[in-house]
């Protein structure tokens, strides 16, 4: 095809695009660029006025205008809801005399899990859409563009565009083939096997714990967990970032791809978390609680996770940012990427400077970090 037949254009939102074409590009293996995730988030109000995440999907369409790639991307007026922190690169920007905000987000938002971010039928088509991208910051005077949590498959083409990379380091766990719950555990040094299985009894004595899934999740689970949401939300960002209608239609339009975990103490529903599956990861998504049980936190979100990947043949977990104590309990420490485009040079150089050095503090912390998990050694 002539790259004269191309467009290169932003529309006015995820929603305003055929589902099946936007999926058939990377939403079909990936809940959270999904038409069904994104269009929720719209359609909920969790995103667009008064977010400070404002819909600017940037895509390419052939003469025929069908969709031949996207950016799942949006104006932002803060750094809230992203998970990876640039808010000394915003300080230094303005300290400097210039203007951070508002700049151009691709993410998943609210969502620290990899996936694809760039949508593409065709890889040759990277480049034009990323140059789209910076087209869109220089025309509209934002400071910069930022695409986060890309997974490893798609760094290269970041790289060869021109675009700086960062690395971080979540806690995933890995699936090595284990047949149940103990035969991972056996994988573990005799200690860690003992500290986990005591804590699983602790957690799960007194609750009954149950997964929800398709058609059996109803609209009274989703109101005992926006309560667990709210109060987690509360406690760690001021304000939940999505509203109690995002879950309905995460019901509505993605039940098949959601497990939700309760538990219950006396019919009465005390804490949850909800996982979003993949075609290779379970995703572990949000948790709360209203009784403070000891480790049900644990068990509910990284134990009976870990019994759903390995049911459903799941390659990994990705149980969401930060948490040292994931380590323990088998979650072995990956790196996370995002890419980065600044408008101005001087500010370019001075970011590039910085993360060569943060590099340098990360693959420290990783190695680190590798020399204490609870496997086996030799």
């Amino acid at each position: 095809m002539s790259e004269r037949e191309l467009t290169v254009r932003l529309v006015p939102s995820v929603g305003s695009l055929d589902a099946a074409q936007w999926n058939a590009l990377g939403g079909n293996r990936n809940p959270f660029v999904s038409h069904e995730f994104l269009t929720a988030l719209e359609v909920s109000g969790s995103v667009g006025e008064g977010t400070g995440w404002d819909p600017v999907p940037i895509v390419i369409m052939d003469a025929d205008e069908n969709l031949l790639g996207a950016l799942p991307s949006y104006a932002k007026g803060h750094s809230q809801g992203e998970y990876v922190f640039d808010h000394s690169w915003a300080d230094a920007l303005h300290r400097a005399g210039g203007r951070y905000y508002p700049k151009l987000q691709i993410a998943a938002p609210f969502t620290p899990a990899n996936g694809p971010r760039l949508l593409l039928k065709d890889e040759s088509l990277a480049l034009h859409l990323l140059k789209g991208a910076e087209a869109v910051c220089l025309q509209s005077k934002l400071s910069s563009a930022h695409a986060t949590f890309i997974e490893p498959e798609q760094l290269h083409l970041f790289e060869e565009a021109g675009w700086l990379l960062r690395s971080d380091i979540q806690f995933h766990w890995e699936n090595r083939g284990y047949a149940s719950f103990d035969d991972f555990l056996g994988a573990l040094s005799a200690r860690k096997r003992k500290a986990i299985r005591k804590e699983r009894k602790a957690a799960q004595e007194g609750v009954t714990i149950i997964q929800l899934s398709g058609d059996d999740i109803r609209e009274e689970h989703w109101d005992a967990f926006w309560l667990f949401y709210q109060d987690t939300g509360a406690r760690k960002w001021g304000s939940p970032y999505l509203t109690r209608e995002a879950f309905s239609l995460f019901g509505e339009r993605m039940a098949d791809r959601i497990v939700l975990i309760l538990a219950y103490m006396d019919d009465t529903p005390i804490a949850g978390a909800l996982n979003f599956v993949g075609s290779d990861a379970l995703y572990g998504r949000y948790w709360g609680c209203s009784v403070d049980k000891r480790f049900l936190h644990f068990e509910l979100c990284y134990y009976q996770a870990i019994d759903i990947a390995i049911g459903r043949g799941l390659q990994r977990v990705e149980a969401g940012a930060q948490g040292g104590h994931k380590l323990s309990r088998g979650y072995e420490p990956v790196k996370t990427w995002s890419a980065h485009w600044l408008a101005d040079p001087g500010f370019r150089e001075a970011v590039a400077d910085f993360l060569e050095r943060e590099r340098e503090g990360v693959a420290a912390d990783q190695n680190y970090l590798d020399q204490r998990t609870p496997f086996k050694k030799g």
